[in-house]
């Protein structure tokens, strides 16, 4: 398999979370895993809506609950365009309602983010399964 197509399997990814700490953490998190390319991060709703266009990410994890726009809003409108990104919704909340709140936005998951260290990757690798092979292969 050539580079090109090598680096065209990595998950091009937008973190979204009113929290810098938490950011920080996620990406780090994100960046041991070889499929994963973080290519940006923002703060608000409104922000990653802006970043989607720019930035193209086949992925946004987004925080459910910020100021402004918050994440259910947001993804709604980033569903409503043509070749959307797929959409985790991340939260501090478990409670179903919130899941359910989530999905019915039009996200591909939701991932409680006490559960983000063993429920987000295998998610993403359900989203994602030809980037997973890749790197597995690579």
């Amino acid at each position: 398999m050539n580079q090109q197509r090598a680096s065209d399997l990595r998950i091009r990814t937008l973190m979204v979370d009113d929290h810098a700490t938490f950011l920080d953490e996620l990406a780090h998190f994100l960046e041991e895993e070889r499929e994963m390319d973080v290519v940006g991060r923002t703060a608000s709703g409104e922000d990653a809506l802006e970043q989607t266009t720019a930035l193209r990410p086949d992925l946004v994890l987004m925080d459910l609950a910020m100021p402004g726009m918050g994440g259910l809003e947001a993804t709604r409108r980033l569903k409503a365009e043509p070749d959307a990104p797929r959409v985790i919704m991340l939260s501090l909340h478990e409670h179903p309602m919130y899941r359910t709140a989530a999905l019915d936005a039009g996200a591909n998951g939701f991932v409680p983010k006490s559960k983000l260290g063993t429920a987000l990757l295998p998610m993403i690798h359900s989203l994602f399964p030809a980037a997973i092979e890749d790197a597995v292969a690579g």
